[in-house]
Formats: structure tokens, sequence, C-alpha cells
């Protein structure tokens, strides 16, 4: 008896060590797209706290996090900068098409490198011999860069422009092309414009004339933590998390 009391003794003070019985905290994998590095972290911070959950993110081209969801990399949500790549997961049966969410809207702009004497009154500057290199993200996979080439189409000039066009591997690769001055102009997001003081927008192009510019988020089907990462998306649309994505410049859908 006094044998059994020991043993009891000890297991419970072996469970009290600090630490050792406190459950691992949950953890999601976001993959997102790169336009959205500079808020996302910050939106995320506010739900860490709220909720205990470490988020944890993969940013890249919304066609890339595609095509690596599709081989089975591990993510919990995947928030697109367009449908199209939402709709291909959608089909592949790889996330939850019930949890989708269409969240964010943006707004295409072109900028130049801040210290050059580059005006862009309208589209059709773009076809001054003064512009010779115009960057923009991959247009056969790319958002950013499908919705330029959509726009430019639209207008009539993409053919004409073509042999100027600079793909790059994502909207951010973009930006840093003229940032750099490597290019004469490039196509981004106003909201990528914003971040960086060595461009300027020389040009918005107008909501009711360009592309739709939708950002959806979804659960991931194989999702670690699927209850998680529908608790996530929830948050994503509560005010404070609209409030944060406004003062980036997003505009929220409802």
């Amino acid at each position: 008896m006094r044998f059994l009391a020991a043993l009891l003794l000890a297991v419970a003070m072996a469970g009290a060590v600090p630490g050792e019985s406190d459950a691992a905290p949950s953890q999601l994998t976001v993959f997102a797209a790169a336009s959205l590095a500079e808020v996302l972290p910050k939106v995320a911070s506010v739900y860490e706290q709220q909720s205990g959950v470490k988020i944890i993110f993969n940013f890249a081209g919304s066609n890339d996090l595609s095509r690596q969801i599709q081989q089975g990399a591990p993510a919990d949500v995947f928030f697109s900068a367009n449908l199209d790549q939402i709709a291909l997961l959608e089909g592949k049966n790889l996330v939850d098409k019930s949890s989708r969410k269409n969240l964010l809207s943006n707004q295409l702009v072109i900028v130049v490198p801040s210290d050059r004497d580059l005006r862009i009154q309208s589209p059709a500057d773009l076809l001054s011999e003064r512009i010779r290199r115009i960057a923009l993200a991959d247009p056969a996979a790319v958002p950013a860069g499908i919705y330029a080439k959509q726009y430019l189409e639209k207008l009539g000039y993409w053919q004409r422009l073509r042999d100027r066009m600079v793909p790059t591997l994502d909207v951010r690769a973009a930006l840093a092309a003229v940032a750099s001055g490597n290019v004469d102009a490039g196509f981004v997001y106003r909201t990528d414009a914003a971040i960086s003081r060595q461009v300027k927008i020389a040009y918005a192009v107008p909501l009711e004339a360009g592309p739709r510019i939708v950002y959806p988020a979804a659960a991931v089907k194989q999702a670690r933590n699927f209850g998680e990462a529908l608790q996530f998306l929830k948050f994503l649309q509560n005010p404070r998390a609209a409030e944060i994505f406004h003062s980036y410049g997003f505009v929220t859908l409802k």
C-alpha cells in the first residue's frame, strides 16, 4: 500500500513538470498570393492573439501555390488573387467549395520609377518610344499578369506591346523590376505600389474599365486542422480584419 501511494505520488509529480502536460499550440499553414504579403500577417497577428493559433505563411504567385497544393504540399487555407486557381482546385476536389469566400478586391495600376519624368495619361501612352520595357507578372499564369493582358487585349494594345513585355515570377517581382529601374513601366496592384517609395502610380485603370479582381479563400480538403481553418476564414470577414485590409488599400467584398 505504501509502495502504491509512492508510485501515485511520483506519477503526479511527473505530470506536474512545467510544459510537459501542456498541449502543443494549434498551427495553421496559409498559402497566400504574393500581393497579400504585407497585410495578411497584420491580420493574422490579431487572430493569433485572440485564438492562440499560430499562423505560418507561404507567399507566392497564386498559380505556384495552386501547383504546390496539387503536388501534396501541406496547406490548411488557400488565399488566391483570382477565381481561376480556386476553381481549378475545386474541380480536383482539393479545396472545400462550401468554405470558399470571395473576400477582397484590388485595382490594377501602371507604375514607373519615381525618379523618372514619365507621364502616362492613358494606356495608349505605353506605345511611346520612351517606354521600351514593361514588367508584368507572367501573363500565362499569374493573376496580376493575366488581368493586365486581358485589359490590354480589350483595348487592342496587347499585340502591339507584346515585344516590350518583361514577364516576371509574380507581381512583387514586377514591382521590383520597376523600382530598380530595369524596366520603364509595369503593371501591379494599387496595394503593391503603395509599399514602395521607388515607384509612383502613373495611371490607375478605372475600376469599371478593368478586369474584375477578386481574392477568394477556401479551406484545403486535407487540412491538418480543418475546423480551425474554417474559423480563420470566418475571422477574415469580421470588422477588425476589414479595417486592416482597408488600411492597406484593399476593398472588402460582402
